[in-house]
């Protein structure tokens, strides 16, 4: 990629429709409700009385993560608009799919949906403050900032319809009804993620010889980026003593990142900045690769499975 369409991607804004960003936050309360549905209430008791998980999870999470995001741009000193694209989805909580990834896994999936939880409710302070933060360090993506402001009335609607609420109802219905979820489940999870996987491609289509330009320039640093993610998981469960079984989950929670939530905040707050919106749309696409083939490793080990 020539030096012209790197400088090009931080003044590129792609096209989004309100009515494409309202179909994706119905794609992700798909996603989330196609998980809730293994759930039942018992399965979070154990984790009230031995939150440790949760809490080196969260710690993963919103702490180590965008710390090393920061080194990472710190050491590649990348374009503007793709360092703060780096720094926004370090700063999103856990992707919903990496619940299903963690199911797929043999890990913890009741304790992947809890940091999922907490995580995307902490997002309504912890998301806007370390984007703040980390990007105000950076005097390039400081700039940007200067010129934003991320509403976290607009988060916390956001958060509340995209997980809390469809978490609350497949629950309900796994209770209630099991042998319809029964039926559902499966199916409903190759689907959703299907769906969300086709609708990042789609919404990208009339940008779609832009994203190809500016795709190389950001490529290689995703794939980095997230094996950074799945590291600092892994490293902060095995330094904490966490058990196999809890290990995954917090391997895979923090290596997958809600990039649609990061697209719909790159879109609503950020005008869809070309460098922030193809890293997210990049995330999105690779994260899944590299979680299901992550997932099929660990589900070959018999200690994934213990508890």
């Amino acid at each position: 990629m020539d030096m012209t369409a790197a400088v090009g991607i931080d003044e590129v804004m792609l096209n989004f429709s309100p009515g494409s960003l309202l179909i994706l936050n119905a794609i992700l309360s798909v996603v989330m409700f196609s998980i809730a549905i293994d759930l039942l209430p018992e399965d979070f008791r154990k984790l009230r009385r031995a939150p440790k998980p949760l809490l080196v999870g969260l710690t993963s999470q919103f702490l180590i993560l965008p710390a090393l995001t920061f080194g990472l741009v710190l050491a590649v000193e990348p374009r503007p608009s793709i360092a703060l694209g780096l720094i926004l989805v370090a700063a999103c909580p856990g992707g919903n799919i990496s619940n299903f990834i963690t199911h797929r896994a043999g890990g913890n999936a009741a304790l992947s949906v809890s940091m999922t939880a907490f995580s995307t409710v902490g997002a309504i302070l912890l998301t806007p403050l370390n984007i703040t933060f980390w990007g105000g360090l950076y005097p390039p993506t400081r700039e940007i900032l200067r010129q934003t402001a991320i509403d976290p009335v607009s988060v916390a609607i956001t958060v509340g319809l995209l997980l809390i609420l469809p978490l609350c109802l497949g629950m309900l219905l796994n209770l209630r009804r099991p042998d319809i979820t029964a039926r559902l489940r499966r199916p409903l999870q190759w689907l959703s993620m299907g769906i969300f996987l086709g609708f990042i491609v789609l919404a990208l289509a009339a940008n779609w010889s832009l994203f190809l330009q500016f795709a190389g320039a950001v490529a290689a640093l995703v794939i980095v980026h997230n094996a950074l993610a799945l590291g600092a998981g892994y490293a902060s469960a095995s330094l904490a003593r966490l058990s196999p079984f809890d290990r995954r989950a917090v391997t895979i929670e923090t290596g997958i990142q809600n990039s649609g939530l990061g697209l719909v905040l790159i879109f609503g707050f950020f005008g869809g900045l070309g460098g922030m919106a193809v890293v997210a749309a990049f995330w999105g696409m690779w994260h899944v690769l590299s979680g299901i083939a992550l997932a099929g490793w660990m589900a070959r080990r018999p200690a994934a499975r213990e508890a």
